[in-house]
C-alpha cells in the first residue's frame, strides 16, 4: 500500500474526510500530530505528503517550535518533487518556503463557503482540473500568501484572495481552502471568533449547506487525483 505522512499542526484541524477518501484510495495515512508527536527528520519510505493548517504563520516557530522540522520536510518534498498537498498553513509553508511571501492578518479574511476559480493553468493540471472552472470550497483565514515562488503556477483564485492554489513543480501542491472540511463543521466553529471577523455563524452554514453537494464532489474528486498522482509517483519508483 502506499504510504503518505500526513502532519497534524493543530488537533482542531484534523484530516477528517480527506484521511477516509484517501485510505479508500488505497493510501496509508501516517498521521503525527506535531504538537505532541515529533515529526519524522526526511520522507524516506513515503510517498506523499500532506500537510494541514493550524491558526499559525508558517515562520511562527515561537509558538509551533515543531515548525522548523516541517519546513525541512517541505524543502525535502519540493526537492524530490513528491507528492504533495498542503492545506492552508500547509499551503502557506509551502510558499514560503518555496521562496514566496506570506503575511499574517493581512487582506479580506475568508469563512466558509467561497468560490474558487481555476485559472487556465488550474484547469489543465491533474488535480485541480478537476473543479472544472471552479467550485465552492470552505475557507477559514485571515492570513495569506501574498506572494507566490517564482516558479510556482498559480491554480486558483477567488474574489478576495489572490492565491488560492498553486503548484511548484509537478507534484506539489498548496491550497488555501480546505477540502477536508464540510458544511456542518462549520456549525462547530466559534461563534464570537467569527463575529469579531465580521461573520454570522448562522448565514455561513446556510450558505455552506446549499452548496454542501457540490463542494463534496469536488472535494472528494480532488482528493481523488492527488491520491492517483501518489499512486503513479510510487508506481515509478518501484
Amino acid at each position: 500500500m502506499n504510504k503518505v505522512l500526513m502532519v497534524i499542526n493543530s488537533t482542531e484541524s484534523g484530516p477528517r474526510r480527506a484521511g477516509e477518501w484517501l485510505r479508500e484510495a488505497g493510501i496509508e495515512t501516517v498521521d503525527v500530530v506535531a504538537e505532541t508527536t515529533p515529526l519524522p527528520e526526511n520522507l524516506d519510505g513515503f510517498d506523499g505528503l500532506v500537510m494541514l493548517g493550524g491558526g499559525l504563520l508558517p515562520y511562527e516557530d515561537e509558538n509551533a517550535p515543531w515548525l522548523a522540522t516541517e519546513r525541512e520536510l517541505a524543502r525535502q518534498a519540493i526537492d524530490a518533487d513528491l507528492p504533495t498537498l498542503g492545506i492552508c498553513l500547509g499551503g502557506q509553508l509551502l510558499a514560503y518556503v518555496g521562496g514566496g511571501e506570506v503575511r499574517g492578518e493581512y487582506g479580506t479574511p475568508e469563512s466558509g463557503a467561497v468560490l474558487i476559480i481555476t485559472t487556465a493553468a488550474g484547469r489543465n493540471d491533474p488535480v485541480l482540473g478537476v473543479l472544472g472552472e471552479g467550485a465552492h470550497m470552505i475557507e477559514n483565514h485571515v492570513d495569506q500568501i501574498t506572494q507566490l515562488p517564482s516558479d510556482a503556477v498559480l491554480l486558483g483564485r477567488s474574489t478576495d484572495v489572490e492565491n488560492q492554489a498553486f503548484r511548484i513543480g509537478k507534484r506539489v501542491w498548496g491550497l488555501q481552502f480546505h477540502p477536508e472540511v464540510n458544511a456542518e463543521r462549520i456549525a462547530q466553529w466559534d461563534e464570537s471568533a467569527l463575529g469579531k471577523k465580521g461573520f454570522d455563524r448562522e448565514k455561513l452554514v446556510a450558505k455552506a449547506r446549499a452548496v454542501d453537494g457540490e463542494n463534496t464532489r469536488a472535494s472528494r474528486a480532488l482528493i481523488d487525483a492527488f491520491a492517483e498522482q501518489v499512486a503513479q509517483y510510487a508506481k515509478g519508483q518501484r
